[in-house]
This record gives C-alpha cells, structure tokens and sequence, in this order.
C-alpha cells in the first residue's frame, strides 16, 4: 500500500492545510488586536482626552501586516507521505522541510484543543527517538489527522520490526 511518491526521481505530492487554521489565527488576530485598542484608547480618552484617544487605532497597522504575514504562513505549511518517510515543509523567510523516516516514529499523537475543536481542527504530533527530529502538523481536519495517525502508526510499526 503505496502513497506519495513510487518512483525515485519523481517530486513528492504535497498537500496544504485546510483554511480553518487560517480563520482561527486571524480571529485570535483581530481579538487581540481589538483587545489592544481599547486598552490603548480607554485610558487615552479617560485621562488626556478624545483627541488622544484615536492613538489606540495604531493598532491597526499590525493587524494588517499580520493579516497578510499569516495568509502567507499558512500557504508554507504542507506535507507528503512517501514510500518511506513522510516529509513536512514550512517558513516563508527560512523554509524548514522536516523529513521523519517511518521506522523512526515512537510516537504518533493527535491533539485538538477547545478552539481547535469548535472549528473543526486538530494537529498530529510525530515523536522519534531524537527530540530534533520531532514534527507537527498542525490544522488538519480530525478525520484526516486520525488516518495519518493509524497510516504513520502502521508504517512505523512495519518498518521498524527490522530493528
């Protein structure tokens, strides 16, 4: 049972996360953001008046930039299963691609916290015998985190009966 890639000079086939990790950051975005103006503006307002109150839209500035940083972010996440490892790559400014042999895998977790679970998300945790080599992929729908988990516990378990 074959994915990704069977051939050595082909290109692995790469799939990018689902757009809810994307909303969820830019919500936390705009809360803090929102969070930020008013603690900015109130006291502003209280204490040195209307005029300076409208101080508290600089916050406005990060939240485009981060808007559009975490656009870009998300697009750098993605992963490919192959015949015989299972490669995650990320980063905009420096590209990190994480290759994690299967008959290297300890431990194959699948996590999902309050906000993760009210929009639809959760992230595998892959852990190996080097703390360096451990990965995540985070954001992916629960179903599809459960099959990479039940894939990669399998591969894992094939390949490292060698051992």
């Amino acid at each position: 049972m074959e994915t990704g890639t069977t051939g050595e000079t082909d290109r692995p086939e790469w799939v990018g996360l689902p757009g809810g990790l994307l909303s969820l950051r830019r919500l936390l975005l705009v809360l803090w953001t929102a969070l930020l103006t008013v603690a900015t503006a109130l006291p502003l307002g209280l204490f040195a008046g209307a005029g300076w109150a409208a101080l508290g839209a600089v916050w406005l500035l990060p939240l485009g930039w981060g808007w559009v940083l975490l656009g870009r972010n998300w697009r750098s996440w993605r992963y490919a299963e192959r015949a015989d490892d299972l490669l995650i790559s990320r980063g905009v400014l420096w590209r990190e691609e994480t290759v994690v042999p299967y008959g290297r895998m300890q431990l194959v977790e699948v996590t999902s916290g309050p906000l993760e679970r009210r929009f639809g998300l959760a992230s595998v945790q892959l852990h190996t015998a080097a703390a360096a080599t451990d990965a995540k992929i985070p954001g992916l729908a629960p179903a599809e985190a459960q099959r990479l988990r039940d894939r990669l516990t399998e591969l894992g378990e094939a390949r490292s009966a060698g051992l």
